[in-house]
């Protein structure tokens, strides 16, 4: 644009895909908009025949290219991953939580009774009758039924962890390859995108996750925490307790540059898993000072 043109000179109004990228990506050479009078120059140019006119195009503009930007994001690669990741915990969640009442429920059946997601699993693959029960019920038919259900939802757990294990490295090839696809995947929905991830600073990134005991820090009522759910990598939980914080912030810190190299450029970078190997190996070695 020059500083004779606004925003609707070259707008496309009839195709709302291409209106929405010609005004996000347009600009204009205009240090002050406030010195044109953009109605007038709208009604100029026959973009409209007044300025109420101008105003509703300008509105109906903001409104479209508001809701391209909205689809655009909700179907973009990390929003794909933020869902599944949710999708993955929560069945695994329910899962188990299934699993005890299915327990419970077969200790009041079966002579074999067993516990856990596993036993669930087991108990869905045989006859009501094999359990040692008196007679074979509608009620013991219910029960291995139940547990069926339980295993379903383990068995979407892991096909979901599956595709996350197929999908972020695509996605954030960096964060995978230092976090591993899981973790990378929690990080960036904890954070609610890969781009926010990448703007955070590595001290947020260090405590993703413990939210509520950093709540509880800035209220006094505990000490700052650590880490959040980077703690479940190896190079934090294997590390010394002493040693966890300090472990912790390195790891945060090139998870962090990950995230923006991931973001912004998208190449992989060996070197940083090179530069974190040999930050986490002198950390380590303190112990033998």
């Amino acid at each position: 644009m020059t500083e004779s043109d606004g925003w609707f000179v070259g707008v496309d109004f009839d195709d709302d895909d291409r209106l929405a990228e010609q005004i996000r990506t347009g600009r204009s050479d205009v240090s002050d908009t406030n010195d044109h009078d953009w109605p007038s120059l709208a009604v100029e140019s026959g973009v409209a025949s007044d300025e109420e006119e101008y105003y509703e195009r300008l509105r109906e503009v903001t409104l479209t290219a508001t809701r391209a930007a909205v689809r655009e994001r909700a179907l973009a690669d990390d929003r794909q991953i933020v869902h599944a990741v949710r999708a993955m915990d929560d069945a695994e969640r329910v899962a188990n939580e299934l699993a005890e009442r299915v327990s419970e429920w077969a200790g009041s059946r079966f002579e074999d009774a067993g516990a856990g997601v596993r036993y669930a699993r087991s108990l869905a693959e045989k006859e009501p009758n094999e359990h040692g029960a008196s007679a074979t019920t509608s009620v013991d038919e219910q029960l291995v039924s139940f547990g069926a259900r339980v295993r379903d939802l383990d068995d979407e757990s892991t096909s979901l962890r599956r595709y996350l294990e197929r999908t972020v490295p695509e996605v954030a090839p960096n964060l995978a390859m230092l976090a591993g696809p899981v973790l990378a995947a929690r990080l960036i929905a904890l954070a609610g995108g890969l781009e926010t991830l990448a703007k955070k600073p590595s001290g947020t990134v260090q405590v993703l996750g413990a939210e509520d005991a950093l709540f509880a820090h800035l209220r006094g009522r505990a000490t700052a925490p650590k880490h959040g759910v980077i703690y479940v990598h190896e190079y934090v939980s294997g590390t010394a307790r002493e040693h966890r914080g300090s472990a912790a912030r390195a790891l945060a810190g090139k998870l962090s540059i990950a995230a923006r190299v991931d973001h912004y450029s998208g190449d992989r970078r060996p070197e940083l898993q090179t530069a974190l190997d040999e930050r986490i190996d002198r950390i380590r070695s303190r112990r033998e000072d």
